[in-house]
């Protein structure tokens, strides 16, 4: 049966936990990712001629999962994979970590239970690498990037550096336009390359666009993070990446021969934020590489430095996204003269703002410098693009949805002018602020200030001004508008025509309305039946990423001319779903196909029971729902009794058991004991009404168990004789195509709820002005003296 990644990802996280205790996610991580990486290497090249990495008897998984339970595990796994280090010069890159370490692992049963347990996530049959599918590197690289993402989260704020989040890595690939690559032969660097993540985004962008593997090179100063990143290219498939271990700043690797920096086509680099000791190891003031021809960064802050480093490491024709921290757009003295010096050269192609809490390693804002020196001399501007206020809360994080990716890579690419968001900036106007590069100064992303009208206040109606400011519902339901206001007697001002109570009834069902929302569903049934073939096409061996690529672009294009909605936001949507079910629903069909049962069992994670009751089995579901709700009818008859008559002094005291509970069995005990005594009649009459109601009680129930027992044995008898058209329209009909529809539902709610509550809003602002306040002050004033007067006080 197909593994499912949620269930995967799970399974891998248990396995981190057993390892808390003796160190945190910063070391753990070094543990996990090394029998990860023996089982991949294990299940890719074992037994295979001319492979490209040897995997020795005794340096294989499954010498691994010999050990489980052996006293001397810890000691042994070492040797295992020293075996397998030996054999491909890996020494110093999967043997960092100790697995015989008794203060990190525990002494003795606790280091053999955990390291048994750990062997043991990886030893399934359903986990398996042989194949460079879907179910092969595809499920590695995702449940790689899971890993990371969590080992970063957990490790705190200064160890956490180690990875780039995969959402940034991806955009800053797209925006340096790594997917017009045009030969294998071109180059993609990393100088601080860290676990290799923002490389592997570069290439896979390049590689899903061209079919091209580009070359990769990476620098990192620190160890066990250079190993994790040789590590990281392996298992990715990325085997000839050079990747060396340095300060990238004082003794840069990669060199022609002549001594001078080697050059590359594409950079992409997340440095250090503002590091300083940059300058350890080497004088900046005599750099041998020309490195800081225009001016050398602070002696306490590195941002400069790497920036430098990385135009240099460009080719003529290269491009390079940078991450930093924003003090290098308007920060002053020396950096400030580089900063002009690389305006004034055209180098500077675009700024992009990031939301705050993005990375790992420090909580504030970044921005993405995208550095192009092909078009520097032509260049007469920079491009700016304010994405800060884009981002979905994650846990202690903020992250980059995918439609805050698509909107910033369409902006930027297509230098798109949005209000409020991006737009090109004239080299001039950038003089004009002494260079100082602050994307507030050249982009207002700020809210637009919602005035209150004094005049409105104190004379009454509600401001043209901000009616007309729903200009964009106007257009889309321009009836709508006079049903809403009519003039308010003055120039420049309306009033409400409905009462506000009825707002929303004269929004939704006015004609207009109606017409609006057909549009959006036609468009939405266009994209279904558009993407229908693809969905119910899905094979065995497919690539679930580049099926949802396809439909959410088509999904995204078709949405651009849906008035008032944001396709972004109908974007997301369908993403969001992919994520949370149609992923995994994909890739167990491109590992099991159209299958209705598997291994015997009905397959209910393709195909959710719900789905098919709807589809066949739907008066059935009536008939028990209905059962269900007459027996919680009589449920709450008794609930009712024994809260009238429950009580100290109630009829039913006397009917409760030991545990303080009325029961059948303590009812019928009660009524034994009371039968021939005198007096009791309202007691018996409460007791009696009691038990016929839990009779009457046990036996809808019965039926409803009954009926729902029948509807089970039904619905799995169905399940074996559904045939793979009956299960195409179920999945794709009845549970995906149904649920985005929804989505996009809510999304037509929410836009009109909007402009419904900003309506609603307006008039209760401007509803009672000054002077009628001023009447009711007045009137209740009187009131209280007219009744001070009877009281026999006066009113000062």
């Amino acid at each position: 049966m197909a593994l499912k990644k949620s269930d995967l990802y799970s399974a891998l996280w248990t396995a981190c936990d057993n390892l808390r205790g003796g160190m945190d996610a910063s070391q753990y991580k070094d543990y996990v990712l090394v029998l990860l990486f023996v089982k991949y290497v294990t299940d890719k090249y074992a037994d295979k001629k001319g492979a490209l990495l040897d995997v020795p008897k005794g340096g294989r998984y499954a010498d691994l999962v010999a050990l489980k339970g052996d006293k001397e595990i810890g000691d042994k796994i070492n040797k295992v994979i020293g075996k397998l280090a030996d054999a491909n010069d890996l020494r110093g890159v999967i043997d960092v970590a100790d697995f015989n370490d008794s203060d990190k692992l525990g002494k003795g049963k606790e280091m053999v239970d955990r390291l048994s347990t750990l062997i043991a996530i990886f030893d399934r049959p359903e986990l398996d690498f042989k194949g460079n599918d879907a179910q092969g590197d595809d499920l590695l690289g995702d449940a790689y990037e899971y890993l990371m993402r969590h080992f970063a989260t957990e490790s705190g704020k200064s160890k956490g550096q180690f990875y780039t989040p995969a959402e940034v890595s991806r955009m800053m690939a797209k925006v340096i336009g790594i997917s017009s690559a045009t030969s294998a032969s071109q180059t993609i660097y990393d100088p601080t390359c860290g676990s290799g993540s923002l490389l592997l985004k570069a290439h896979d962008e390049a590689k899903n666009a061209t079919g091209k593997n580009l070359t990769l090179y990476g620098q990192e100063m620190d160890n066990a993070t250079s190993a994790l990143a040789k590590m990281n290219m392996i298992l990715h498939d990325c085997p000839a990446a050079d990747i060396h271990k340095d300060n990238v700043l004082a003794g840069p690797y990669f060199k022609n021969k002549d001594g001078s920096l080697k050059q590359f086509d594409f950079c992409v680099a997340n440095p250090p934020f503002s590091f300083k000791a940059w300058t350890n190891g080497f004088d900046p003031a005599h750099d041998e590489f020309g490195r800081f021809e225009f001016g050398t960064p602070p002696a306490k802050n590195g941002d400069m430095a790497f920036l430098l480093h990385i135009l240099t490491s460009l080719k003529s024709t290269g491009t390079a996204a940078v991450n930093l921290p924003h003090g290098v757009l308007f920060r002053g003295n020396a950096e400030a003269h580089i900063r002009k010096q690389l305006i004034q050269r055209g180098y500077i192609k675009g700024i992009i703002g990031l939301p705050e809490n993005l990375f790992y390693g420090t909580s504030i804002p970044a921005c993405i410098v995208v550095l192009d020196k092909e078009g520097a001399a032509s260049r007469k501007g920079i491009f700016m693009l304010d994405a800060s206020k884009g981002f979905l809360k994650d846990g202690n994080k903020n992250r980059l949805r995918e439609q805050d990716i698509h909107k910033i890579v369409d902006a930027f690419t297509r230098e798109l002018d949005m209000a409020g968001y991006s737009r090109m900036v004239p080299r001039k106007e950038i003089e004009a602020n002494d260079f100082n590069l602050n994307l507030p100064r050249y982009i207002d992303s700020s809210e637009a200030e919602d005035i209150q009208d004094i005049d409105g206040h104190l004379n009454g109606g509600i401001p043209d001004r901000d009616i007309d400011g729903l200009e964009r519902y106007w257009k889309v339901l321009p009836a709508v508008r006079g049903v809403l206001f009519e003039p308010a007697g003055r120039p420049g001002y309306s009033k409400l025509k409905v009462p506000i109570a009825d707002i929303k009834q004269a929004i939704f069902g006015h004609a207009e309305f109606t017409t609006f929302q057909k549009s959006v569903a036609k468009i939405f049934e266009s994209w279904a039946a558009e993407v229908r073939p693809q969905l119910e096409g899905i094979k065995k061996g497919d690539k679930p990423k580049e099926l949802i690529h396809e439909i959410s672009e088509v999904l995204l294009e078709k949405f651009r001319k849906a008035k008032l909605l944001d396709a972004y936001d109908v974007y997301q949507h369908l993403m969001g779903y992919w994520a949370e079910t149609m992923q995994d629903d994909a890739y167990i069909l491109v590992q099991d196909g159209w299958k209705a049962v598997l291994d015997g069992k009905p397959n209910t994670d393709l195909i959710p029971v719900d789905v098919v009751v709807a589809r066949y089995f739907p008066n059935e579901q009536a008939v028990i729902e209905k059962l269900e709700a007459d027996r919680d009818q009589v449920t709450q008859q008794i609930t009712e009794l024994e809260e009238e008559h429950g009580g100290d002094e109630g009829l039913l005291v006397d009917a409760k058991n030991d545990k303080d509970k009325i029961t059948k069995a303590s009812i019928k005990a009660r009524l034994t004991a009371i039968k021939k005594e005198s007096g009791v009649e309202d007691e018996l009459a409460v007791l009696g009404q009691y038990l016929a109601l839990a009779d009457q009680e046990s036996d809808a129930s019965k039926k409803a168990k009954d009926a729902a027992k029948k509807l089970e044995d039904d619905v799995a008898k169905k399940y074996g004789k559904l045939i793979a058209d009956e299960i195409k329209e179920l999945v794709v009909d009845d549970k995906w195509l149904t649920r985005v529809r929804e989505s996009v539902h809510g999304e037509l709610d929410r836009a009109s709820q909007t402009l419904t509550t900003r309506v609603r809003d307006l008039a209760e602002r401007y509803a009672s002005p000054l002077p009628v306040l001023s009447r009711g002050v007045e009137e209740l004033t009187n009131r209280v003296a007219d009744h001070l007067k009877k009281m026999g006080a006066s009113w000062k």
